[in-house]
């Protein structure tokens, strides 16, 4: 987390051929780095320790129900927008034991299991994913019983943000304020170019590694040459959500014939929670050993596209893929906002991407939210 006294310097230059250096500065501080990796078929996070464990030579293609990764004659390193993977699986396991039971006589005793998490380096994360990584925040840590396990993941972040000079067509950061600059956050963030980076420090262990960096101070120059970059990338993008019509939009929509359209297309996969930055929908699991003489009580992923999220005694009350749809995009984009002050999308479209039949949120919402003939 930044503090509010930290004041950075200006931003640093890195010439390409010394980035080999920021990975060793980070390994020589103890930190395992995860950055983007090609993991069948897609781009994923997973532990590099040089340079050229980055897809190089790759960019992705990213339309509703389509990823492809394709052959790029660029050298630059992060041309690649993102994955299937936001910042979430880093915090908020996807499975993780809780607590463990041990039977004693007529009697039990239950253990924590706080997990041990080593200092991790992300390099390579994009603005709307800090964004949802804030929501996560607030979600985990804000209230008054924080949630230890996350914490303990939380705390071991370093977060090296990209700035965005590409923007997929599924992309709608610059909508929601997220992206494509990385706006808090992070510990250091860089903007790519042909010849090198710029690096700004976010933080004070941020500039304690950019200190051992064999940088130079930007010039002016190069500093408009990057907001140029950006603001291009924030202008090439689409698609929008309609903040003014929000929340109380999708509420006057519940019973809007668009929902039933929706609804034919939706296979209730779970894939566009699966993949969100921000849904935080779980459950819990109790495993019991083949003894019945320990059980692990752990928590899981769930989406509230399952049948079973709905399930009380005796009812459900989201018994259709209609109620459950209806459900995800009134609470993310509507009574989230009341909820906890904020929207809980962040704009990456990576929920659009990853539908097997190409749903698009921004399109349904646009829809949804237009006044009814």
């Amino acid at each position: 987390m930044t503090p509010d006294s930290f004041e950075p310097p200006p931003p640093r230059l890195l010439r390409r051929q010394d980035f080999s250096q920021f990975i060793h500065v980070l390994q020589n501080l103890g930190f395992r780095i995860l950055g983007p990796v090609l993991s069948n078929g897609a781009i994923q996070w997973d532990e590099i320790t040089r340079v050229e464990d980055l897809p190089i030579g790759l960019k992705d293609q990213q339309r509703p129900g389509t990823y492809r990764l394709e052959p790029d004659s660029s050298t630059r390193y992060f041309n690649i927008v993102h994955g299937p993977q936001s910042l979430k699986p880093l915090v908020f396991a996807p499975r993780e034991t809780l607590l463990v039971l041990d039977r004693n006589g007529k009697t039990f005793s239950a253990k924590e299991t706080v997990p041990e998490i080593p200092r991790t380096a992300v390099l390579g994360v994009r603005g709307c994913d800090l964004a949802g990584l804030g929501i996560q925040d607030q979600i985990f840590l804000k209230g008054p019983y924080p949630d230890s396990y996350y914490q303990q993941r939380r705390e071991s972040l370093f977060l090296i943000a990209v700035n965005c000079t590409r923007a997929l067509e599924t992309c709608f950061c610059a909508s929601m304020g997220t992206g494509p600059k990385a706006q808090e956050g992070y510990d250091l963030s860089l903007t790519e170019d042909d010849e090198g980076f710029t690096i700004e420090a976010g933080s004070a262990s941020g500039l304690k590694v950019l200190e051992q960096l064999p940088c130079s101070v930007a010039s002016e120059d190069r500093i408009q040459q990057d907001e140029e970059q950006i603001a291009a990338c924030a202008a090439s993008q689409t698609r929008t959500i309609p903040h003014a019509s929000l929340p109380h939009g999708l509420y006057d929509a519940h019973d809007h014939a668009r929902w039933d359209e929706v609804a034919a297309r939706c296979l209730a996969c779970t894939n566009c929670t699966m993949v969100c930055p921000t849904c935080f929908c779980h459950g819990v699991e109790e495993t019991p050993s083949l003894d019945h003489q320990q059980s692990e009580h752990a928590r899981v992923w769930d989406s509230c596209f399952t049948s079973d999220h709905g399930y009380i005694h005796g009812k459900n009350f989201r018994p259709t893929t209609k109620d459950r749809y209806r459900m995800w995009l009134t609470h993310k984009l509507g009574s989230w906002i009341d909820q906890f002050g904020m929207s809980g999308c962040v704009g990456c479209g990576r929920c659009i991407t990853w539908c097997p039949v190409g749903i698009d949120l921004t399109e349904e919402v646009h829809a949804l939210c237009q006044p009814t003939p």
